[in-house]
């Protein structure tokens, strides 16, 4: 079975923005509020940093649950990975997640500066440069067989759905609008031909979008 390039969970303001402006250490996220923008996430019991007992089941919970099903390895851009710009200047800076990040595969750091790989917990990151497609092909070697999950950012994104190499996508939309930042689309009516498309709405307010190779 031939191994997929999925985008999974991706949540964009009503207004197409993945991320907002002045993105920094304390604000990953930019002026959007990541509690706003990714709300039908956080609420769900399956949510995997939930501290405290319950959440919502249904539909938003299904695709919380089912993020890291059948995922061998992901790609992120740098900006996903963290606020620098620019030739690293602290290699100290491991990321957002802390020592247990959330991937639990080889994760792809989509940069024009190279730095050494390292790992955390059960996570390796490399620090990779080239096009779209070689990027894939390495991340599709090391995922053993498994899927290849596109974590964002959304110029990543649209890099990889402009070299026609994004398999499926699932892209939730929540109802916050962001008047800026950076944008994954207009209008999902931009994918419509090349992909089928479900669009589904959940009782959080947020609808999934859910597209698939034509």
């Amino acid at each position: 079975m031939d191994q997929l390039l999925r985008v999974q969970n991706f949540t964009v303001s009503s207004d197409g923005f993945g991320a907002g402006e002045g993105q920094s250490l304390e604000r990953p996220f930019g002026h959007a509020d990541p509690r706003e923008l990714m709300a039908w996430a956080l609420a769900t019991a399956s949510f995997p940093n939930r501290s405290e007992p319950g959440g919502s089941r249904g539909l938003d919970d299904y695709f919380t649950r089912d993020f890291s099903h059948g995922i061998g390895a992901e790609i992120m851009g740098r900006n996903k990975f963290g606020p620098q710009r620019g030739p690293w200047q602290d290699h100290e800076w491991q990321g957002w997640w802390g020592d247990e990040p959330p991937f639990h595969t080889p994760v792809f750091v989509m940069t024009h500066h190279g730095r050494p790989s390292f790992s955390l917990s059960d996570t390796t990151f490399h620090f990779v440069g080239g096009e779209p497609a070689t990027v894939l092909d390495q991340a599709k070697g090391a995922a053993q067989g498994k899927d290849v999950r596109l974590g964002g950012g959304a110029t990543v994104i649209r890099q990889f759905l402009e070299a026609d190499l994004v398999d499926t996508l699932h892209v939730a939309v929540a109802p916050v609008e962001l008047g800026s930042g950076t944008r994954l689309w207009t209008s999902p009516d931009e994918l419509g031909d090349r992909f089928h498309v479900d669009v589904v709405p959940s009782a959080s307010g947020v609808v999934h979008h859910l597209f698939w190779r034509r």
